[in-house]
């Protein structure tokens, strides 16, 4: 699943990451930026395979 990690037959979970996506989905500086990201416009962010910027 995208909020976790498999190892072979291991899932690994990280709730630290699940609440910093939490939060960036709630900060709306963060928003604007993801928006930007998502139409080519900021090049200074990305967004990784986990979906944290």
């Amino acid at each position: 699943t995208p909020r976790s990690v498999r190892l072979g037959m291991l899932k690994l979970t990280n709730p630290f990451l699940e609440e910093i996506k939490d939060c960036q989905k709630r900060d709306r500086k963060l928003v604007e930026k993801l928006v930007l990201i998502g139409e080519g416009k900021e090049v200074d962010f990305e967004v990784d395979e986990n979906g944290v910027m």
